[in-house]
C-alpha cells in the first residue's frame, strides 16, 4: 500500500430544519469508513431555525486511504485530477464539495452539500508539491481500484 500523504481529512454537512437527520448522516457516512464517529452539533439559522452540523475528522492513514479511496467512485474523476492546482490553496489544503444528495443514493458526485477538505503533507510547504502529491495518491488509488478485485468499495 502507499503512503497517505495527508495529515488529515475532514468533511462537514449540514442538516437543515427541512431535512432528515438520519438521511443527511447517511449521506456523510457514504463517504466514511463503517461504525466512524461523526460528531453532532445543533445550531440556530438567522431566523432561528434548527441547523444540526455533521463533521468528523479522519486522520487514521487508512480510514484516510478509505475516503479517499471513494473520490476515485467520481464520474469526473479525470476532471478532478486536472482541477487540483485550482483546489490546493497556498496553505496546501485540498478542497471539495462533494453532491450530499447523490451521497444519500450511494453515489460521489461533486456539487454542493458536504465539504471535503484535507490537509496534504508537502515538504516544503510549498502548494507545488501538495499538488504533486493530491495527484500522486488520488493517481495511486484510481490504479488500484482499477486493478484490486478485494478493493473496499461501498456500494
Amino acid at each position: 500500500m502507499p503512503q497517505i500523504p495527508l495529515h488529515y481529512v475532514d468533511l462537514r454537512t449540514f442538516c437543515y430544519a427541512t431535512e432528515d437527520d438520519k438521511r443527511v448522516e447517511a449521506a456523510l457516512r457514504r463517504l466514511l469508513p463503517a461504525e466512524f464517529e461523526i460528531e453532532r452539533v445543533e445550531t440556530e439559522g438567522h431566523y432561528g431555525d434548527r441547523i444540526l452540523v455533521n463533521s468528523a475528522r479522519v486522520e487514521n492513514a487508512d480510514d484516510v486511504r478509505h475516503v479517499l479511496a471513494q473520490l476515485t467512485d467520481l464520474e469526473d474523476f479525470n476532471t478532478l485530477l486536472a482541477e487540483l492546482d485550482e483546489r490546493v490553496t497556498e496553505n496546501c489544503e485540498l478542497f471539495l464539495r462533494l453532491d450530499k444528495q447523490a451521497a444519500f443514493n450511494g453515489e460521489v458526485a461533486i456539487g454542493e452539500g458536504i465539504t471535503f477538505r484535507a490537509k496534504v503533507e508537502a515538504y516544503p510547504a510549498k502548494k507545488p508539491k501538495a499538488v504533486a502529491n493530491a495527484e500522486d495518491v488520488l493517481e495511486d488509488l484510481a490504479a488500484a481500484a482499477d486493478t484490486d478485485p478485494e478493493t473496499e468499495r461501498v456500494e
